[in-house]
C-alpha cells in the first residue's frame, strides 16, 4: 500500500476561515497528512496553530520562505503546499515552493496580476510540477455529471449562459475598518485590482468554462463601487460573447441583500437546458424541447456510475460544500501518488482546475477591468 502523502500549509492559522476549510477537505479523503506550516506572519500565531494540528515544532516556519528552502532539503519533504494567504502574496509564495520543486495548491484568484499567472504557469511547467488552483465548485456531482450531459449533446448547441454568485456580507455601511477578517478584500494593495470579481466572479467564469469548455471571446463589465467608492468594486454586470456564437450574461454582487451564497448556473442550448443551484447542489433542472422538464437528484439511476463512485455519501443525503472541496483535493491528491509512483498521468488524472486555470480566471479580471475603465466597452479576450 502506497504510503500517504504530506502537506504543509503557507496561512490558514486557527482563526482563519479559509484555512480550516482546506485542511477539513483534505482531511475527508484521509489521503494526506499536514505535518509542517507557516500558518501566520506572528510567528506565535504559527506555533499556537501548530500546537492545535499537534504538528511538530521543529517544522513550523516562521515564514515561506524558510519552509520552503527547508522542506526541500528534507529526505521526507513535503508533497505539496496548499496556499491559503490573500491574494497580494499568492505570486510570490507559489513560485518559491515551485522553485524548490514542490508542487502546489492556491486559492483564487490565482494571483494579482496575468503576468504573475503566466510565470508561474511556465514556472510550473518547467519545474515538472502539478498546480493546482481552488475552483471549489467544480467538485460538486451534480456538476459534473452536467458537464457529461452538455459534452454529449443532451441540451444541443450552446446559445445562451446565465451565470449569479450574489451574497450580502458588504451591505453594511460604513463597511471599512467592521470585519477584521474579510476588510482586506476592498483594499487594492491587498487584493489587486478587483474585489467582487477577483473573489466571486471567477468562479462562474470558471464553472462556465468547466461544463461547457467554451472560450470568451470579447466580454462588456460594469464594476461597481456601491459601498466604498474610493476602493474596489462590490457589484459587477458582464455581459459575455463566447467563441461558438453563443452569448452570456453575469451577475456578481456582494451587495445583495437576502442572498447569503446564491451561485446559479444556467445553459440553454438548441434541444434544452440545464440549470443548477449551489443551495441545491444535489438536484439537476433539465428541459427539453417538447418534454416537461425534470429534477435530476444525485440517487437518480440515470447518473454515471462514474459519478457515483465518487461519492463520500450515497444519493438521497446533501452533498456539501466541504465534500466538493474534498472531491477536488482527491484529483490533485491522486494525480500527485500517480506522478510519485513513477507512472505516466493521462489527461483524465488532470481533472481539477489547473494552474491554466487560474491563467484564464486572471485574464477575466483584467478584461473586466479594462472595460469598466473603457466607460463599460466591449473588449477582446
Amino acid at each position: 500500500m502506497f504510503k500517504r502523502l504530506t502537506y504543509g500549509m503557507v496561512g490558514g492559522s486557527k482563526d482563519s476561515q479559509i484555512g480550516i476549510v482546506h485542511r477539513k477537505a483534505i482531511n475527508l479523503q484521509g489521503k494526506a497528512e499536514l505535518v509542517c506550516g507557516s500558518f501566520s506572519r506572528n510567528f506565535k500565531n504559527t506555533l499556537a496553530t501548530g500546537k492545535e494540528l499537534k504538528i511538530d515544532e521543529k517544522r513550523l516556519y516562521r515564514n515561506y520562505e524558510e519552509m520552503a528552502e527547508e522542506e526541500s532539503k528534507r529526505s521526507d519533504k513535503i508533497d505539496f503546499v496548499s496556499i491559503v494567504t490573500p491574494n497580494s502574496s499568492h505570486y510570490e509564495v507559489a513560485k518559491k515552493f515551485l522553485e524548490s520543486g514542490i508542487n502546489v495548491m492556491c486559492e483564487k484568484p490565482l494571483t494579482i496580476t496575468l503576468k504573475e499567472a503566466e510565470e508561474l504557469k511556465q514556472l510550473a511547467r518547467k519545474n515538472n510540477l502539478l498546480f493546482a488552483v481552488a475552483y471549489t465548485f467544480t467538485g460538486y456531482s451534480m456538476l459534473r455529471y452536467a458537464r457529461e450531459l452538455i459534452k454529449r449533446g443532451e441540451i444541443g448547441e450552446v446559445r445562451f449562459i446565465n451565470g449569479r454568485y450574489l451574497s450580502e456580507w458588504m451591505a453594511k455601511v460604513p463597511f471599512a475598518g467592521k470585519n477584521s477578517r474579510h476588510e482586506w478584500r476592498s483594499d487594492p494593495k491587498v487584493s489587486g485590482v478587483s474585489n467582487c470579481v477577483a473573489d466571486i466572479g471567477v468562479h462562474v467564469e470558471n464553472l462556465v468554462s468547466f461544463l461547457t469548455g467554451l472560450k470568451i471571446k470579447s466580454l462588456n463589465a460594469r464594476m461597481d463601487k456601491f459601498v466604498e467608492p474610493d476602493r474596489l468594486d462590490d457589484n459587477a454586470s458582464i455581459l459575455i460573447n463566447y467563441d461558438n456564437g453563443a452569448e452570456g450574461i453575469y451577475w456578481t454582487s456582494q451587495i445583495a441583500m437576502g442572498h447569503e451564497n446564491t451561485l446559479d448556473i444556467g445553459i440553454y442550448g438548441t434541444k434544452g437546458s440545464i440549470e443548477w443551484s449551489q443551495e441545491h447542489a444535489n438536484y439537476l433542472k433539465i428541459s427539453k424541447v417538447n418534454h416537461p422538464f425534470i429534477t435530476l437528484s444525485r440517487g437518480s439511476q440515470e447518473v454515471d456510475d462514474f459519478i457515483k463512485n465518487d461519492y463520500v455519501t450515497p444519493g438521497g443525503h446533501q452533498e456539501g460544500y466541504v465534500e466538493a472541496f474534498a472531491r477536488v483535493y482527491d484529483k490533485f491528491i491522486s494525480a500527485i501518488t500517480k506522478k510519485k509512483k513513477g507512472e505516466l498521468l493521462e489527461q483524465r488524472d488532470l481533472d481539477f482546475p489547473t494552474v491554466e486555470d487560474g491563467v484564464e480566471g486572471m485574464r477575466f479580471i483584467e478584461k473586466c477591468v479594462e472595460s469598466t475603465e473603457k466607460g463599460a466597452s466591449w473588449v477582446e479576450f
